[in-house]
C-alpha cells in the first residue's frame, strides 16, 4: 500500500528499536532548532523548518488507507513545532484530521507552542512526550540553538497536564562532560514529575560522522571518547559500562517518583509498557 507522507517507522532498520510498529508524519521539511547532536540531519539536512507542498491534503489521502491500529508519531525527525507553524498551522490541523479519523496521535517536540493545541490534543487519543536534554539555559542554546528554553518546555508540559493530555519527557541525548551530571539528570526528573509528565525515555549520545564533526567542534574531548567507541550500524556507541552508568540516575529518579521509564536504542532492557510513550496514548477519546 502506496502512502504519500505517512510512513513506516524504522529509519534505522536495526535490532536495537524498540518501538512499536508506528507510521511517522513529518508536516515540515528541515528543521530549525539546528540541535548540533541531531541524528536525522544526515538524511533530512541541516537546514531551517520549511512546510511540505499540499501535506494537508496528501495526509487526507493517506489517512484513507492508513492501518487505524498504528500510532502516529508527529514527528520522528523534522521537529512539528517550528516557529512557522504560528503561520502555516500545518501540525494543528494534521492533529484535527488524525483525531478525526479516530487515529492514536503521539506528539515528540521541543516546542513550546505544542501547549497551544490542548484544545484538540485533549480531545484526541493523543500523547505529548517534551525533550529536555538540560536545565541549564546556557547550555541548551550551545546545543539546541533554534529550540525554546528549557523552562519554557516545562511549562508547556504542566500546561498540557492540566488540560487533561498525558505527557512525559524524553531525556535524550545523555552526552558525556556536556549534560551528564547525575544530580541534574535527577532534577529534570523531578521537575518534570512535578508539571505532570508519567514517562522519561533516556538514551545516551550516539555519534554518526556529520554529528560527531559538529560536536566535537563544540566539545573537543568527544573526539578521543568516541574514537574508541563501538560501532553499530552507523553509528558508535560509548562502552556498554560507561552507558549503563550514565543512565542510573534517571532510572533513579524516575522510580523515585513512580514513573515509567525505557531506553532508546541502548540494548537494554526495561518494563514500561513502551519505549516511546505511546503507551499513555488514552484507548478512547477523552
Amino acid at each position: 500500500m502506496r502512502l504519500e507522507v505517512l510512513r513506516e517507522f524504522d529509519p534505522w532498520k536495526g535490532d536495537l528499536c524498540t518501538c512499536p510498529k508506528k507510521y511517522s508524519l513529518q508536516p515540515y521539511t528541515g528543521c530549525s532548532f539546528m540541535c548540533l547532536y541531531c541524528y536525522a540531519t544526515a538524511y533530512i539536512g541541516r537546514r531551517p523548518s520549511e512546510p511540505k507542498k499540499r501535506f494537508l491534503e496528501r495526509l487526507e489521502r493517506d489517512l484513507r488507507k492508513a492501518d487505524r491500529e498504528r500510532v502516529v508519531n508527529l514527528s520522528t525527525s523534522s521537529d512539528p513545532y517550528p516557529i512557522i507553524e504560528k503561520k502555516y498551522l500545518l501540525t494543528r490541523n494534521a492533529i484535527r484530521l488524525l483525531s478525526l479519523h479516530d487515529f492514536k496521535i503521539l506528539i515528540t517536540t521541543k516546542g513550546s507552542l505544542v501547549a497551544r493545541d490542548k484544545d484538540l490534543l485533549s480531545k484526541s487519543r493523543a500523547a505529548v512526550m517534551i525533550t529536555i536534554t538540560t536545565l541549564d539555559a546556557s547550555l541548551a542554546r550551545e546545543i539546541e540553538p533554534g529550540a525554546p528554553s528549557p523552562l519554557e518546555r516545562l511549562k508547556a508540559l504542566k500546561e498540557l497536564s492540566e488540560a487533561g493530555v498525558p505527557v512525559g519527557i524524553r531525556l535524550d541525548p545523555i552526552i558525556p562532560g556536556v549534560n551528564d551530571d547525575s544530580k541534574e539528570l535527577e532534577e529534570i526528573v523531578f521537575r518534570a514529575a512535578e508539571a505532570g509528565a508519567k514517562h522519561v525515555v533516556t538514551s545516551t549520545y550516539k555519534a554518526k560522522p556529520d554529528n560527531l564533526k559538529r560536536m566535537t567542534e563544540k566539545f573537543p574531548h568527544l573526539k578521543s571518547l568516541y574514537s574508541k567507541g563501538v560501532k553499530v550500524g552507523r553509528y558508535k556507541y560509548l562502552p556498554k559500562g560507561v552507558r549503563e552508568k550514565m543512565l542510573r540516575p534517571v532510572v533513579k529518579a524516575a522510580e523515585e517518583v513512580g514513573m515509567t521509564w525505557a531506553f532508546c536504542r541502548e540494548g537494554f532492557p526495561f518494563k514500561a509498557p513502551s519505549c516511546d510513550g505511546s503507551h499513555l496514548i488514552p484507548n478512547r477519546k477523552p
